[in-house]
């Protein structure tokens, strides 16, 4: 497969509500791309609007989840080149009331590492690696650490963003950038479970879920109790919450449960 491939950048497939995206540039270790970030947002934005995605599962093929900026471009970076950037990607997953999931099946650096702690949970293969290379190109990870900092003590930061080394997937569990690191064959083990528990809540109230994520600690304590008491009892007056309360007294699937996850 050459660099003017005829494949599509980032392929998709939609199954009992699970829609998987996969990178699809593995000869360029799935960097970023304009192409790729382009196809990756619009397949993102077409998932988010599409009412039969309950989940989405990001993915690679190859061994290389995202390897970062596109160095072999005329002008590497994140800036506007006439289409969606980066920027765009990351505004699109935390405003997504659709969980995403990463499944990481491979290695992550630079940018890659901001997509991999944008997902609302990841897990990672555990014999692949993982770093904030950037300082060692002489650039700094700009963009990636405005969703890279909340999930991580200052300290971690520190050492991985100013040493620039490669570490193991597990480390990444610890210092919070992704939830788990598991042995390859169990990557769709775990991914499978979250998302069997994922498609049981309410497509509204996971919306609300992750908002409550992302905004609550930016919030001080009296606007944040102000805020939430209005939202929780917004949820509890709509039809959503209305239909998952009955189905829980009639210990019955809510309506939204797909007929695969259903008990």
């Amino acid at each position: 497969m050459g660099p003017m491939s005829s494949e599509p950048a980032v392929l998709r497939s939609l199954s009992d509500g699970v829609c998987t995206l996969t990178l699809n540039r593995p000869e360029a270790k799935n960097s970023l791309s304009v192409e790729l970030v382009g196809a990756l947002h619009d397949a993102l934005a077409a998932a988010i609007a599409d009412d039969d995605t309950r989940v989405v599962v990001l993915t690679n093929a190859g061994n290389t989840f995202c390897a970062g900026a596109d160095l072999k471009a005329t002008r590497p970076g994140v800036g506007d080149q006439g289409g969606p950037t980066f920027v765009d990607v990351f505004k699109l997953i935390q405003a997504s009331p659709t969980p995403i999931v990463g499944r990481i099946d491979g290695h992550a650096t630079g940018g890659g590492v901001g997509l991999v702690a944008a997902c609302d949970l990841s897990v990672m293969r555990d014999d692949a690696k993982i770093g904030f290379t950037e300082v060692r190109l002489g650039v700094a990870p700009a963009v990636i650490s405005v969703v890279c900092l909340p999930k991580m003590r200052r300290s971690d930061a520190s050492e991985l963003f100013l040493t620039g080394r490669r570490f193991t997937p597990g480390h990444a569990a610890d210092v919070g950038l992704i939830n788990r690191a598991v042995a390859a064959e169990e990557l769709d083990v775990v991914v499978d479970g979250w998302v069997g528990e994922l498609v049981r809540g309410g497509p509204t109230a996971l919306g609300a879920a992750k908002d409550l994520i992302t905004r609550i600690p930016e919030m001080d304590d009296d606007a944040a109790f102000e805020w939430t008491a209005v939202r929780s009892q917004e949820l509890f007056d709509g039809p959503e919450a209305q239909a998952g309360i009955a189905a829980f007294r009639e210990r019955t699937d809510a309506p939204w449960v797909p007929e695969t996850f259903r008990s």
